[in-house]
């Protein structure tokens, strides 16, 4: 539950569901466990914010999600139900992360990416070592289909997009479009064209 008080700070005209739990103490040891969110915050039922992040204005969470502590995030995330930010990640502004995925430690996610549901972002070459773990990059405005698994250290280009269910264990090229098990490169984005005739270019 949500209680006003030391360590929290949080913006005008904010929504937080009763049963939301906002400055959950981590177990981690950190430096400095100030969680700060800006305005018109909306976090909805079952949601938990842990207390050492920076969160922007116009957060919205669905019912169930989680971020971690040591995060530093823009404004205007919408991050859907049952999905986890893990902790130490750096995340821009206009993302939106679905419902039931999971954004590894040390992840880095440009402005405007869209992260589809179900996917997997990796940060341990060889677990359970975790002496050298690195999150992926993804670039401005790229998009990551439902189900994709991205690699520790992996590199998603700016505009580029990966197919659902693809494997992605090379870094991609910026507005390159990537498919399958192990991903490949497909054709750039701008190739791409809408199946349904309602637009020609998908991705504009």
């Amino acid at each position: 539950m949500y209680k006003p008080g030391k360590n929290i700070f949080i913006g005008e005209g904010h929504d937080i569901d009763p049963s939301a739990m906002v400055g959950y103490k981590p177990d981690r040891h950190i430096e400095d466990l100030d969680l700060k969110i800006g305005r018109n915050a909306r976090v909805r039922s079952g949601s938990v914010i842990y207390l050492g992040s920076q969160i922007g204005d116009d957060l919205s969470t669905g019912h169930g999600a989680v971020i971690r502590e040591e995060n530093k995030i823009g404004d205007g995330l919408n991050i859907w139900a049952n999905s986890v930010i893990d902790y130490g990640c750096i995340i821009g502004s206009d993302v939106k992360i679905h419902c039931n995925s999971y954004i590894c430690q040390f992840t880095v996610i440009e402005d405007g990416v869209f992260i589809g549901p179900g996917v997997r972002l990796l940060n341990d070459l060889h677990p359970p070592c975790g002496c050298c773990m690195r999150g992926p990059s993804i670039g401005k405005k790229a998009r990551i289909g439902g189900g994709a698994v991205i690699l520790p250290g992996i590199t998603i280009g700016e505009e580029a997009l990966v197919g659902a269910g693809s494997v992605v264990v090379k870094d991609v090229p910026l507005g390159m479009a990537v498919i399958g098990n192990p991903a490949k490169i497909l054709c750039p984005v701008d190739e791409l064209r809408c199946k349904s005739g309602k637009k020609e270019k998908p991705y504009e």
